[in-house]
Parts: C-alpha cells; sequence; structure tokens
C-alpha cells in the first residue's frame, strides 16, 4: 500500500533490493571468512583449506561483479 501511495513500481524496488543485497554481500562475506578462519574464534571448527579457497573465489567473484555493476550504472 505505501508503495503505491508513493507512486513506486514494485518491480523497480525489487530488483533496486537486488542490487543492494549483491554490493553489501561482499563486505559481509569477507567478514564471515575472517571470522571463520581465525582459530581464537573458532577453536577446532575453522574452515578447512578447501573451503576457505572456495569462500574466497566466491567472494572476489561477487566482487568483480559489483564492480562490474556500479561501473555501468555511471
Amino acid at each position: 500500500m505505501g508503495l503505491n501511495v508513493f507512486g513506486i513500481d514494485p518491480i523497480k524496488a525489487l530488483v533496486w533490493s537486488a542490487v543492494v543485497n549483491g554490493v553489501i554481500a561482499v563486505p559481509i562475506m569477507v567478514a564471515m571468512l575472517m571470522l571463520g578462519s581465525n582459530r581464537v574464534a573458532m577453536g577446532k571448527f575453522t574452515l578447512s583449506t578447501g573451503l576457505r579457497a572456495s569462500g574466497w573465489i566466491a567472494t572476489a567473484v561477487m566482487g568483480c561483479a559489483a564492480v562490474a555493476l556500479l561501473m555501468t550504472l555511471l
């Protein structure tokens, strides 16, 4: 109802919320990987080498996608 009152297109709002979510995900992934790799914080439940590598690769891909998106918008 609020979207209708202010004249906001709900589809555009969904698209922009997905864009914001994708950009914000990169620093959150970095923080989670750093926390998961910390022996003091995680004890014996630290990330294995394979999980750590795949996590950093996924973070790099997400970061490149976010940068590419922001460059296309400018």
